[in-house]
């Protein structure tokens, strides 16, 4: 498929749904990817809240090559590539583009904290391999090691700006993009992570897109939208339940994300099961449910107000 010049806007992350034989269920997928489009997303992408790390091979590639086919052109795919070796990661950046993703997102190698010299030719093949965009994620705010300001910058300086984008997640993430901003002189391109939580901060420190989760989408995408028109009163009225959700996520890390997201998805009726792929740390117990059913209530009537 292939589209886009530039990358930038919403872009969600789309979960994976697994049927009852925990086999990708394409139906589900399907509702996800059109229900996105419709909350005005600019693109979707594959990552960690896809469960990228518990997929085989075969399902990864798959996952990507359906993302694409399903999306039919209504906007850019970004498959994420990140794998413990360069070969994997070029592999799979080789079977994204072949399919026609529009861009590539890579976090760096989980199992052993790298020297810089090793991450560069690991980021560096990646980048010579793929003739689309790579987009540099430090997700170290929940698994891998944190990426130094000065790295991206080389590689900003090495590729541009059009080649190299960045989706800095490692704490403090608002400070983070501001000494990125600053040092590459306002060149690097970089979204949010947060799933909405810190998205205001970051929108202010010059952002160019936000990729949240599917769940709680139509907040995220209207925030954006708030963000955009300079209406602070609408966005903060639509951020304020979006942050209490994510607060609860974040209390039990990526299996906390990825419990609350899709059971917020089988509520939505987009997904037929939560299934994740096991083994799990946690999951949903009644009172957090209980408290998610209130809080979706609340933006569900910030919206309306809006």
């Amino acid at each position: 498929m292939h589209l886009a010049a530039n990358i930038e806007g919403v872009l969600p992350i789309l979960h994976t749904p697994f049927d009852g034989d925990d086999e990708i269920d394409r139906d589900s997928l399907g509702r996800e990817i059109d229900w996105a489009f419709e909350q005005g997303s600019h693109g979707v992408c594959s990552a960690m809240v896809s469960e990228i790390l518990r997929l085989t091979s075969a399902e990864r590639v798959e996952l990507n090559r359906l993302i694409v086919e399903m999306t039919a052109g209504r906007g850019n795919v970004v498959a994420s590539v990140g794998a413990e070796s360069a070969k994997q990661a070029v592999y799979f950046a080789e079977a994204a583009v072949a399919d026609g993703c529009a861009a590539i997102m890579a976090i760096p190698p989980i199992s052993t904290a790298l020297p810089l010299t090793a991450l560069h030719g690991y980021f560096s093949a990646l980048a010579d391999a793929a003739p689309v965009p790579l987009i540099v994620q430090d997700a170290s705010s929940y698994v891998g090691a944190a990426i130094p300001t000065d790295f991206y910058v080389r590689l900003l300086d090495e590729y541009g700006p059009r080649k190299i984008l960045f989706k800095p997640e490692g704490a403090p993430i608002g400070p983070n993009i501001s000494d990125l901003r600053d040092a590459s002189d306002g060149r690097a391109r970089m979204f949010d992570g947060s799933g909405g939580v810190l998205l205001i901060d970051a929108f202010r420190r010059g952002v160019v897109g936000t990729m949240p989760g599917v769940d709680l989408l139509d907040g995220v995408a209207a925030l954006w939208g708030a963000l955009k028109n300079n209406d602070d009163a609408t966005a903060y009225r639509i951020y304020f339940p979006i942050c209490a959700l994510v607060a609860l996520q974040l209390q039990a890390g990526l299996d906390g994300f990825l419990a609350i997201e899709k059971y917020i998805l089988v509520k939505r009726g987009l997904f037929a099961t939560d299934r994740r792929r096991e083994p799990n740390a946690w999951s949903l117990d009644p009172e957090t449910q209980s408290e998610v059913d209130r809080l979706l209530a609340m933006l569900t009537d910030a919206l309306a107000a809006s």
